[in-house]
């Protein structure tokens, strides 16, 4: 190589003082600039409850020159931070080998993600496949968090994430060996598996393998988040099957145990999840020598409402059979369901109330369940919550189910029938809730001696309800129980005189039930006409109303019928 000319000389030397002119302007715009983030709130502790988990991870002092990212920023980045120029510069940062370069990128992003509140244009997704998958530690920690801010606060759409091709490199990092990175990559996995769509694909992915390995994780936050994934990909029925072949029962079972209430909570329902479909049951209730049993009998326990009441719905689901229902009540549940029927929560109400039904339906439980302390709560949940359809339906479905037992005698002097009978009144009753209380109640008063206990808690409204809900033709079933306790309740006085106050809508219902297409109907209203018939007001009040010429209606299409019948069995025996 010859020497340079003169000419080319003095262009290498002006070149020289004009990088060290520029390299003195750029190292001030450095320090400016380092000054302005280490005093952004950005890098404070967040006291959004929402973000308690993902605290910044790093701190001012640790940040690393952002020399190059400065070429990139012109004058108007600031004011336009999701422009096209800061965009390239961020793409340029992401995908380069320069882990400095990288960090000036996650942290910018870090940056946005904590103070937008517009979404996050789709092109911006982009940069995110490389800094997920930099090498540097302090990239990962940090794009991760970002993710998890942008996701939590709404700014990304859950279903673009993965179709951007970011479910992968998320799914990588729950494998990293730092604790900070796992926390983010489940929490990114948790909060992109509330998306149907996604929950297959993170099981297409491979994904369950690694967070149940997690889930056993010493550090609480990376645990937690786990087992939070772990729930919202429970939610999908495919799924269920893949995370019981990779031994997720006994991992969540014994989470159940966990002294932190999330993970118990979490764990809880997503054994919740997959106890509602009963080809699990067999193998969840192995696990442990049947340890699931006796975990979520302990959590009714919980001081932690919504872990107690979602035992109850796991418990629920789990007992499907008649074996598991009666081990349930040999584990002496019935103590912690009395507390919680008397729960403040409206939740756990429900939860320990809907319990108690599915275990009173079994024969060798009715016994153990009818006892005084039982029968005094059922009351006192009709006397508070009658108003509650949930409390209303359930209840009366366990007092029917309690008085099938041996102790049937006790339901029927029990409060408990007063509170069904007020329950009536209820102008919010569901139709549902109403259709089980007047059930009961017509069941009860076909027992023998139950009129005794029924016809002292009989007043004027408590009739009017009766005589009125027997006449309603759109509620078909209330109507019929209705009219079945007025005909069973009847032959006393106080009813007599109570009913003398309803004649003409007692006729009404009546002449329904004579002309109903149901013979049951029919013979409920010929039995109970024939009742009244022995009250001088009601025996006037049918003559004068021709109700005589509707039985004999009835009488000529009942001879009809059995000329047909006749008719058919001989034709049958020819």
């Amino acid at each position: 190589m010859g020497q340079l000319c003169g000419r080319c000389l003095q262009l290498l030397r002006d070149f020289a003082a004009m990088v060290q002119r520029t390299s003195a302007a750029l190292l001030h715009g450095i320090k400016e600039c380092l000054a302005l983030i280490s005093h952004c709130s950005c890098l404070k502790p967040s006291g959004s409850k929402g973000r308690q988990l993902y605290k910044p991870i790093l701190q001012p002092h640790e940040r690393v020159t952002a020399q190059e990212f400065l070429q990139h920023i012109e004058a108007g980045f600031e004011m336009s931070p999701l422009g096209k120029e800061p965009l390239e510069a961020l793409r340029t940062l992401a995908f380069s080998e320069n882990p400095g370069l990288q960090q000036s990128a996650a942290l910018y992003y870090l940056h946005m993600s904590q103070h937008m509140n517009v979404p996050l244009p789709v092109e911006h997704l982009e940069p995110f496949y490389a800094l997920l998958r930099s090498t540097d530690l302090e990239v990962q920690q940090m794009s991760s968090l970002s993710l998890v801010n942008f996701l939590l606060e709404g700014n990304i759409d859950k279903e673009l994430v993965v179709q951007m091709g970011l479910l992968e490199p998320i799914l990588e990092l729950l494998e990293s060996g730092d604790p900070t990175v796992q926390c983010n990559s489940c929490a990114c996995t948790m909060t992109l598996a509330i998306s149907e769509s996604n929950r297959e694909a993170i099981g297409a992915a491979q994904g369950v393998t690694p967070l149940l390995a997690l889930a056993n994780s010493y550090d609480p936050r990376v645990q937690q988040n786990a087992v939070g994934a772990i729930l919202n990909l429970t939610q999908s029925e495919k799924i269920q099957q893949v995370l019981c072949k990779e031994g997720a029962l006994p991992i969540l079972t014994f989470l159940l145990e966990s002294p932190d209430s999330e993970v118990q909570y979490y764990s809880c329902t997503a054994l919740s999840n997959v106890a509602a479909h009963a080809q699990h049951h067999a193998a969840m209730l192995r696990t442990g020598d049947r340890f699931l049993l006796r975990a979520l009998v302990s959590l009714l326990s919980s001081s932690v409402d919504k872990v107690s009441s979602q035992a109850c719905v796991c418990l629920r689901n789990l007992a499907t059979s008649a074996d598991t229902q009666v081990e349930i009540v040999a584990h002496n549940v019935l103590p912690k369901l009395l507390s919680l029927l008397a729960s403040g929560s409206r939740d756990v109400r429900h939860a320990a109330v809907a319990l108690l039904w599915i275990l009173s339906q079994h024969p060798r439980n009715q016994d153990v369940l009818t006892c005084a302390e039982l029968l005094q709560s059922l009351r006192m949940l009709l006397a508070v919550h009658r108003m509650d359809p949930v409390i209303a339906g359930h209840t009366a479905c366990i007092i029917q189910n309690l008085s099938l037992s041996k102790n049937r005698q006790r339901i029927i002097e029990s409060p408990c029938v007063e509170g069904l009978l007020q329950t009536m009144l209820s102008t919010d009753i569901q139709e549902d809730s109403l259709h089980y209380v007047t059930s009961c109640l017509a069941e009860l008063a076909k027992q023998e001696g139950a009129a005794g206990h029924m016809v002292p808690c009989m007043d004027e409204p408590l009739t009017r309800c009766l005589v009125r809900l027997a006449g309603q033709r759109d509620r078909v079933e209330p109507a019929f129980h209705a009219a079945s306790i007025i005909q069973r309740l009847m032959g006393h006085e106080k009813t007599m005189r109570l009913l003398r106050c309803h004649i003409a809508e007692t006729q009404a219902y009546l002449r329904n039930f004579l002309s109903h297409p149901e013979v049951r109907f029919q013979q409920l209203g010929i039995a109970t006409l024939c009742g009244l018939q022995g009250d001088p007001e009601f025996s006037s009040a049918f003559r004068k109303s021709q109700m005589t010429k509707l039985l004999e209606q009835v009488r000529q299409q009942t001879e009809e019928t059995q000329e047909l019948l006749r008719a058919a069995i001989c034709h049958t025996d020819g």
